[in-house]
C-alpha cells in the first residue's frame, strides 16, 4: 500500500512538485530552489510530530517528549524518510535535462540533501492540501523512527549534561573543523569539561559530531567512576586491615603493661612480707 504522503506528492501541481525537488545549485536564484519549501516543512514536520508526541504519550514528561522529537525529526530520520519513499529517484528524474550526472548522483546520495527533499516536499503538501491532511501522513511516514525512539534511543549530549550537573559541571562543544565538499560534509567537534578534552565526534553535521562526542565522553566519565569507586573500596579494606592491625597492637601492649603491673605490685607484696617477718 503507498504511504499517504506519496498519495498526495502524486496530486501536486507540476510546478510546486518542481521546485520540491530543485537543489539551489541547480538554479541561478536560490529562492527558485527547495529551500523556502523546505523552510516551511521543518516546522510543518515538527507541529505534526509534536502533536502526535503530546497525544501518544501522556505519561512523559516535557523534557522526555523533547529528546523524543529531536531524534524523530533529526536529519538522519528525514534522511531515511527520503531513501524509504524513494525521494532520492524522484530528485534525479526531475533535476535531469543536460545535468552532470555524478554530480546529481552525489547530491541524492547526500544525508543533509535527502533530508531536505523530505521537508520541502512537507512544506509543498501542506500549501496544498492543508495541516489536517498532511498531519496524518507524516505520522505515517514517521511511524517507526517514533516507536524505536520511545524505545530505544539515547540523546547522548542529554545524558552528558545530567551526569555532569551531579557534579555542578558543564561541557562545552567545539567545531575543530570540517573537511569534504559543500553537498558531503564531515565535521569534527570535541567535548570539553575544565579545558580537558574528554571526547572527539565526526559526523555529516555538527548535531551529529556533538552526539558522537558526547557519547564517548560518557564512556570516559563512567569508566573514571569506575576506577575512583575500585580505589575507594581498595583503601576501605586497606583501612578495616589496618585498623584491626592497630587494635591487635594495641591490645598486646594493654596486656603487656598490664603484666608488668601485676608483677610490680607481687614483687612489692613479696617485698613487704620479707620485710615483715625479719622484724618479728
Amino acid at each position: 500500500m503507498a504511504l499517504r504522503l506519496l498519495t498526495l506528492a502524486e496530486q501536486l501541481d507540476a510546478d510546486i512538485m518542481r521546485q520540491a525537488f530543485t537543489h539551489a545549485s541547480l538554479v541561478a536564484e536560490r529562492h527558485l530552489s527547495y529551500e523556502r519549501l523546505e523552510f516551511l516543512g521543518d516546522s510543518v514536520l515538527s507541529l505534526c510530530i509534536t502533536t502526535e508526541l503530546y497525544r501518544r504519550f501522556p505519561q512523559y514528561s516535557e523534557g522526555h517528549l523533547a529528546r523524543v522529537r529531536a531524534y524523530v525529526v533529526s536529519r538522519a530520520a528525514c534522511a531515511k524518510v527520503a531513501t524509504r519513499l524513494g525521494l532520492d529517484k524522484r530528485f534525479r528524474e526531475l533535476a535531469a535535462g543536460g545535468r552532470d550526472e555524478s554530480e546529481l548522483a552525489q547530491l541524492a546520495a547526500n544525508q543533509n540533501v535527502l533530508a531536505d527533499l523530505t521537508e520541502s516536499l512537507i512544506g509543498a503538501l501542506y500549501l496544498t492540501f492543508g495541516l489536517v491532511a498532511v498531519r496524518p501522513a507524516v505520522v505515517e511516514a514517521f511511524a517507526e523512527h517514533i516507536e524505536f525512539a520511545e524505545k530505544s534511543y539515547v540523546d547522548h549530549k542529554t545524558e552528558a549534561q545530567e551526569y555532569l550537573a551531579k557534579a555542578g559541571k558543564t561541557v562545552v562543544y567545539r567545531v575543530l573543523g570540517y573537511s569534504g565538499p559543500p553537498h558531503e560534509r564531515k565535521f569534527e567537534v570535541e567535548a570539553t569539561v575544565d579545558g580537558e578534552t574528554l571526547g572527539h565526534g565526526v559526523g555529516q553535521s555538527k548535531k551529529r559530531a556533538e552526539q558522537e562526542a558526547a557519547a564517548e565522553m560518557l564512556r570516559e566519565l563512567v569508566a573514571r567512576e569506575r576506577r575512583g569507586s575500585r580505589r575507594v573500596r581498595l583503601f576501605g579494606r586497606r583501612g578495616r586491615r589496618s585498623a584491626a592491625a592497630d587494635g591487635q597492637a594495641a591490645a598486646d601492649a594493654q596486656a603487656a603493661a598490664d603484666g608488668q603491673a601485676a608483677a610490680d605490685a607481687q614483687a612489692a607484696a613479696d617485698g613487704q612480707a620479707a620485710a615483715s617477718d625479719k622484724v618479728g
